[in-house]
């Protein structure tokens, strides 16, 4: 048999879709019908390209003999040591081809055979049938007690906790696979979710915790302007700070996924956008002081209409304004990934409501949220109350208290006394704050539980108005995201008296021209903790993303990556040391603009319990004529080719005093 398959794409788009070959009119019905599948939209307007044909061809092969059971008498070969039921036991011993079809095995047990090892556990038999295919069945029932903080099965509520889990990683995978920048396709600065008919956070995958803490506002200001006017294959975007986004270049797009009549979920996936317009390339200017200043501002717009993708209607919003974006191409393509990424969730949780049924699956993402509320309530337990001030590079404070009430199981989060909001960017939308506090109860607790809404019931959060963990429109924020974000989990950390300081910077480095744009976040060092050390140059808290490829790096951008390497001696000393940061040089090939927003350039990120801070950052520009200049946190530097831009990231703090004669001046911040 031979099997003709055309592969075709749109003009513009990097991935192409198998049909079936045949008549040019038929392939076209084909791939709409395969790109609406697959994508969750059409663009009826864009041309078709014939990027390949596939033949394949099958056929012949001898008849395969029929497998027969074995031969033998069933006995036990001998006996072992195995982990059942709690303990170390003594169990039998089977080989496979001993085994016939009178056999039957009671578990525990183990059968071995050329290929491979069978457990048969307590409560299993094992048995082989006419055609030789091991069979295992469970003869005795399992005695379940409850999940916690709910009336679930706990197997089932694992089960419904990694299926969730799963869905979000494959929308995440669709999203990776089919956008075009590298700062999401290489760099994964992206998320992730799923969310329940009420828009409240249901699970995820391990993307970037700024951003899954916040959608679920974004989510519900979609519910609340159009949720009753929803129709299946409609999709919003919206990237405002004041309606659940962080900052502008992280643009959400959100998807109802319909069983019936209504929508029963909501997907969301953000995406940070190399460039969403703004005073500087990649939108970030360094001296904003108003949101117009940072970008395009998307309150909401709808980006599908019943399943058609409306875009010339988004390229005219993305080249609206005073400074529109600069690579619209990119930011569409970027858009249609995130539209194929929420078209993956939905057809997956539709296929998981065609094998449960809507009912079950509503009251499992029910379940998820109650037992992520009790197992913050078990760590609320253990906690004490505790306040910190954290005093921040541009001379501000993040304030903040942690009061528990025992009899209630509960804790307020209080920053009053936080430091009025500021005049440039560094202020961090309400939705940022309130995820800083969803990511840090989170890593307190012991279990591998999705991220979801259930973690903040136990939670009073206290942000007043006009600060600048709480700003006022239209302040900038292009900084709050990243930097505010970090300062907050780290007075948060410290309130909590759990571990040492991290780097407290995602070290924004963005640099471009009106032809292309990138934009990274380096690496650093992780604070120590009771019992650990902090990491060597990781990206640390609220951040998640990786760094491109060296490769990537210079295959996609005029740019030579000169070194990127551990920053000796940079983590604070202690009983347990602090992580070092990261140092990274790289050369320009053609003239570009630098714009840099980094904290921890003047105050060093704390050591805890004794421990000794780690060292500040730095960054350098070394000049095609032999200078150095030292540049602060916030710069923007116009840079001409051959000149190199160094930065080295902060260390994160020591816990415990040091041992006796391991005082490193670098640890103490005077790097």
């Amino acid at each position: 048999m031979v099997t003709l398959t055309a592969h075709l794409r749109h003009d513009g788009q990097h991935q192409a879709l198998a049909v079936p070959f045949g008549d040019a009119a038929a392939m076209e019905r084909a791939f709409t019908r395969a790109h609406l599948a697959r994508f969750g939209f059409t663009s009826p307007e864009r041309g078709l390209l014939f990027e390949m044909l596939a033949v394949e061809a099958e056929g012949g092969g001898a008849d395969l003999p029929e497998l027969v059971p074995g031969a033998g008498p069933g006995l036990p070969a001998g006996r072992l040591t195995v982990w059942a039921e709690g303990q170390w036991r003594k169990v039998p011993l089977y080989r496979r081809e001993d085994c016939g079809t009178a056999t039957r095995i009671a578990g525990p047990a183990v059968i071995v055979e050329a290929t491979g090892t069978v457990i048969v556990e307590p409560g299993w038999e094992a048995r082989i049938d006419p055609r030789a295919n091991l069979i295992l069945r469970r003869v005795k029932s399992i005695a379940r007690v409850s999940a916690a903080g709910t009336s679930a099965d706990p197997v089932l509520l694992e089960v419904f906790n990694n299926l969730f889990m799963s869905i979000a990683d494959q929308m995440g995978a669709t999203l990776a696979n089919t956008a075009w920048s590298v700062n999401i396709k290489e760099r994964l600065d992206f998320s992730c979710a799923i969310f329940d008919a009420n828009g409240d956070l249901v699970a995820n995958a391990p993307h970037v915790p700024v951003h899954l803490g916040s959608m679920s506002n974004a989510v519900k200001t979609v519910i609340g302007a159009v949720g009753a006017t929803a129709r299946e294959g409609d999709a919003w975007m919206l990237n405002s700070p004041w309606n659940g986004g962080t900052h502008l270049p992280d643009v959400t797009v959100v998807t109802p996924v319909f069983v019936g009549d209504r929508p029963a979920f909501w997907l969301g996936s953000r995406g940070h956008h190399a460039d969403i317009g703004g005073r500087t390339p990649g939108s970030g200017p360094p001296d904003s002081t108003t949101i117009e200043e940072e970008g395009v501002l998307v309150d909401l717009f709808p980006l599908v209409r019943n399943g058609v993708l409306q875009e010339a209607e988004t390229r005219a919003l993305l080249l609206s304004g005073r400074w529109p974006c600069r690579s619209p191409d990119q930011n569409i393509a970027d858009l249609k990934a995130q539209i194929a990424a929420n078209e993956t969730g939905r057809r997956e949780l539709l296929r998981a409501v065609a094998l449960q049924g809507a009912r079950v699956v509503s009251a499992y993402m029910g379940h998820v949220q109650r037992n992520a509320e009790e197992c913050v309530r078990a760590v609320i337990d253990r906690l004490s109350d505790g306040a910190f001030r954290f005093p921040m590079d541009i001379g501000a404070e993040i304030a903040v208290a942690v009061t528990v009430d025992r009899a209630k199981r509960s804790a307020k989060i209080d920053f009053t006394g936080t430091s009025a909001q500021h005049s440039g960017n560094y202020n961090a939308p309400h939705a940022v704050t309130r995820a800083v506090v969803l990511y840090v109860f989170r890593t307190l607790v012991g279990k591998a539980i999705p991220l979801n809404e259930g973690c903040l019931r136990p939670l009073e959060i206290i942000v007043p108005e006009g600060t600048l963990l709480n700003p006022i429109a239209p302040a900038a924020v292009v900084a709050g995201n990243t930097e505010v974000s970090q300062s907050a989990c780290n007075a948060l950390y410290g309130a909590l008296g759990v571990v040492a300081a991290s780097q407290g910077t995602m070290n924004n480095f963005i640099w471009g021209n009106d032809r292309f744009q990138n934009y990274e976040t380096i690496a650093g060092g992780t604070g120590a903790g009771p019992g650990f050390a902090g990491c060597d140059a990781v990206q640390s808290h609220m951040t998640n993303t990786r760094m491109t490829d060296p490769e990537v790096l210079e295959k996609r951008f005029p740019v030579r990556l000169e070194s990127f390497g551990i920053r000796r001696g940079s983590g604070g000393v202690g009983a347990w040391r602090g992580g070092d940061g990261a140092v990274r040089m790289l050369r320009f090939l053609v003239p570009v603009t630098v714009t840099t927003l980094c904290g921890s350039r003047k105050v060093a990120p704390f050591g805890s319990h004794g421990g000794a801070a780690g060292a500040v950052g730095e960054n350098l520009v070394h000049w095609p004529d032999g200078r150095v200049e030292r540049l602060g946190g916030n710069a923007e530097c116009h840079l001409p080719e051959g000149a190199v831009f160094e930065m080295r990231t902060p260390g994160g703090g020591g816990w415990g005093t040091a041992p006796a004669g391991d005082e490193d001046p670098a640890r103490q911040g005077q790097a």
